[in-house]
């Protein structure tokens, strides 16, 4: 008869089982004969480094740890040595690794598994082992979802560098509208041309001033001969008015020489 302890090691067992079986996604079990204790801890560092959990149970704690589960299905492989493998963050985990190892080792064999609340026996355990890790699904699907994006942005910029260059194009005889404007503009230059015909006009002027300026130099120039004459006439009236002076004196002198001669004498006939 077991005792008390005994028991309580194979309740503890039991518990261990429900609670990886309720918190796996993914549970494998194989049949692990014929691998050595080497190739068993290499196998063990594999599954370990991808957050699988390896472990061997016997097939009566098994039985009663997922009787009345969703598990239940698995009792009908349970038998023969049997090793279990339990992915809980990646669902396809187990299956994948432990089929690269069979490979890889030529030794052991699927029996059965549950993949996302699924049952599965060993062929759909290896087409589930064909299934890539998630990472590689979410980069598959963005590369996927990536793809007619970039040709939808490439469609958008050959579609956008075609308008460009029809405006381009389109935009080519605006010089031609452009050179009207330019085409005018002698028009508007047509002002200062005249102005600038009128310029010698003006600079006509300007060259006919010096003439004006000439004349008015010219009495300047001639000022000093009228002087000369005026100074001359004011000499010859000056003279003029001192001799009236000196015939006057002459006069009076005449006058009273006259006065004081004696009287002649009487001829006598």
């Amino acid at each position: 008869m077991p005792s008390q302890e005994h028991l309580e090691q194979k309740q503890a067992i039991i518990s261990e089982i429900s609670d990886k079986m309720d918190r796996a996604t993914g549970v494998v079990i194989i049949d692990y004969i014929g691998i050595t204790v080497e190739e068993a801890n290499t196998m063990r560092g594999k599954l370990r480094d991808a957050g699988v959990d390896y472990k061997i149970y016997k097939n009566t704690l098994v039985r009663r740890a997922i009787d009345g589960t969703p598990h239940a299905g698995l009792a009908d492989v349970l038998e023969g040595p049997s090793a279990f493998a339990f992915g809980y963050d990646d669902a396809t985990a187990p299956a994948r690794l432990l089929d690269g190892v069979i490979r890889e080792f030529r030794k052991m064999e699927f029996k059965a598994g549950i993949v996302e609340g699924v049952l599965y026996d060993a062929a759909g355990i290896k087409q589930i082992a064909t299934i890539p890790s998630r990472d590689v699904l979410i980069a598959r699907f963005l590369g996927s979802v990536q793809s007619p994006l970039s040709k939808l942005v490439r469609t958008f910029a050959a579609i956008a560098d075609e308008k460009g260059g029809d405006a381009a194009e389109e935009e080519k005889p605006a010089p031609a509208e452009e050179a009207a404007p330019a085409d005018e503009a002698p028009a508007e230059e047509a002002p200062a041309e005249e102005a600038a015909d009128e310029a010698p006009a003006e600079e006509a002027v300007a060259d006919e001033a010096p003439a004006e300026e000439a004349v008015a130099e010219a009495p300047a120039e001639e000022a000093p001969v009228e002087e000369e004459a005026a100074a001359e006439e004011a000499a010859e009236e000056a003279a003029a008015d001192e001799a009236p002076a000196e015939e006057t004196v002459a006069e009076e002198t005449a006058e009273e020489t006259a006065e004081e001669a004696p009287p002649a004498a009487p001829e006598e006939e």
